[in-house]
């Protein structure tokens, strides 16, 4: 069952309007993070691909890890199980500012709809080397709709 394409307009307008639905004090059905930590969470995924100097690349050895044991899991359609292990560079544990980063989020969103899926057919992902047009559209719309879910979205 293929996931919905974040690259279309109206899944995107629908992603957005979901994050539209959250507040600052909106509560996780589970985990630890307050909804601006995850607002900033579901960030990293594009700042890897926008502001890639944030995110220092993986060695060889640890982008060869990654490929074989945690690729699959990033793009494939099987959805995120509850509070599964998050790689480091997405742990967000200081406070965020939840207008600045659902601001953020949102133009992400935006941004890569608006470029489209050719922009993204083949492109170099931070940590798994090329993905092609579905790999990306599952890591994209998987993370963000499990965490809009975790906050009741």
């Amino acid at each position: 069952m293929a996931l919905p394409n974040i690259f279309s307009q109206p899944v995107a307008d629908g992603v957005i309007q979901r994050i539209n639905t959250l507040t600052p004090t909106t509560t996780p059905q589970w985990g630890k993070m307050k909804v601006s930590q995850m607002l900033a969470h579901c960030c990293v995924s594009y700042e890897m691909v926008y502001e890639p100097e944030k995110h220092p690349k993986p060695n060889g050895f640890m982008k060869l890890i990654l490929k074989l044991l945690v690729k699959n899991k990033v793009v494939s359609e099987k959805p995120y199980k509850q509070n599964s292990p998050t790689a480091p560079a997405f742990i967000i544990t200081t406070e965020r500012d939840f207008e600045t980063e659902k601001a953020r989020l949102i133009g992400y969103i935006q941004k890569t709809q608006q470029l489209g899926e050719k922009e993204f057919d083949g492109k170099m992902s931070h940590s798994f080397g090329p993905l092609k047009i579905e790999e990306w559209n599952n890591m994209f719309y998987k993370h963000v709709n499990h965490h809009l879910t975790q906050f009741g979205s």
